[in-house]
């Protein structure tokens, strides 16, 4: 009986062997290349599907009235009553009280947008921009009006006559610093003295500085296989800052501190997480260092919900410096995300709603904060800071 077992094995070892080495036979190896014998994908054509199972709540309204201090209906509705009309809706069903357009220039350029937002008095604010250029071509910076000797002056008091008509703030855009030029074909410098009067004049009128300065660390750094931003660059070179043509990422923020630091009255908010959201680290160190310093979130939950650990901890120990912005008007559909990265716990989901993310190849994680924090940062800190404001009730 041992030897026919012996046997028994033997033959069904012998089996296997034919299976495993026959030549009809397909290897695993074999059978892996034949199932990647496709095309070659273009990453632009990825679209990988998460096999996470976690919570995802649905969240289709904030927990508290908002006002979103970073928006822009100048530049994305170009005017339009129509659009304006279903975005009040959306406004709405979503909880915002209060929308901030940073789309105002000054002088007859503020009184038309004005005009167009008027239909919905008590849901929207406007800041003020400055025309660095004025009526010269843009090829030709010495003709520019904010080289003439009086141009601060002139725009310190229209920044006071904006204040009387309504405004709220003004935006700096990031152009100041980037690709305005003086005379000689140098850039303009953030911290030029020249602009201290306009600095001064924001301090005096009680209105607060949105500005701008630099953009992401990767739009720095070359556009190669080592940049995290890379399909995002390769859509979009323009937006790439690196090399000799434009000064470094540091020397910007850097320039742009030394102005908070020197306008003490004035205060400031760095916009887009002052644009270092990168390394929260360092944005903790300008908030104790500038007691006028405030940022705001717009179009940055995809870099703080991919660190939900350090931004928690960031938001509830400067819960009086943040404010609300999105950088919208956008789909509701990225609204509501907003509210899931600062209300829920949830993991691993989008920021945005287009199939292929825009700013970073990941999902984020939600820092769910308690609701003393969201009160302040939904609300309660831009009425702290901006004035004139609506008033802001539950919806």
């Amino acid at each position: 009986m041992r030897h026919k077992g012996c046997m028994t094995l033997s033959i069904l070892i012998y089996v296997f062997w034919l299976q495993l080495f026959s030549p009809s036979a397909p290897s695993v190896a074999e059978a892996q290349d034949k199932q990647l014998d496709k095309p070659e994908l273009s990453l632009a054509d990825y679209r990988p599907k998460s096999m996470l199972k976690t919570t995802e709540s649905q969240l289709t309204r904030a927990k508290f009235p908002v006002i979103d201090v970073h928006s822009h209906f100048g530049y994305r509705m170009k005017g339009s009553e129509e659009q304006l009309d279903q975005f009040v809706s959306l406004m709405d069903r979503n909880n915002i009280a209060v929308c901030v357009s940073l789309d105002g220039t000054l002088g007859e350029r503020f009184v038309e947008h004005q005009k167009l937002l008027s239909k919905y008095p008590q849901r929207f604010a406007i800041f003020a921009n400055i025309d660095w250029i004025g009526d010269a071509k843009e090829d030709k910076p010495s003709t520019w009006d904010c080289h003439r000797p009086d141009f601060a002056r002139r725009t310190a008091n229209a920044l006071k006559e904006a204040r009387g008509l309504g405004a709220c703030g003004l935006k700096i855009f990031k152009r100041f610093g980037l690709t305005y030029k003086n005379p000689d074909g140098s850039l303009i410098k953030i911290d030029d003295p020249r602009w201290d009067p306009i600095w001064q004049a924001c301090g005096e009128t009680g209105i607060p500085v949105i500005i701008h300065t630099a953009d992401p660390a990767a739009f720095f750094l070359p556009i190669d296989q080592r940049n995290e931003r890379w399909e995002e660059l390769s859509r979009h070179p323009d937006w790439s800052f690196y090399g000799d043509a434009f000064p470094s990422r540091a020397e910007l923020l850097d320039a742009r501190n030394r102005v908070i630091a020197r306008h003490p009255k004035t205060k400031f908010i760095g916009a887009h997480f002052a644009n270092n959201s990168e390394d929260l680290t360092v944005v903790a160190k300008w908030l104790d260092e500038y007691p006028n310093l405030y940022v705001e979130f717009a179009s940055r939950i995809s870099e703080l919900g991919r660190q939900p650990y350090t931004a928690r901890k960031f938001f509830l120990k400067y819960a009086d410096r943040i404010l609300f912005g999105t950088d919208g008007p956008w789909p509701e559909e990225r609204l509501q995300l907003y509210w899931r990265f600062l209300e829920t716990y949830d993991e691993y989901f989008p920021y945005s709603e287009k199939p292929f993310p825009p700013q970073g190849l990941w999902n984020i994680y939600g820092i769910g904060l308690p609701d003393d924090v969201l009160r302040k940062i939904y609300f309660g800190n831009a009425k702290k800071i901006i004035p004139g404001l609506p008033d802001v009730a539950p919806r």
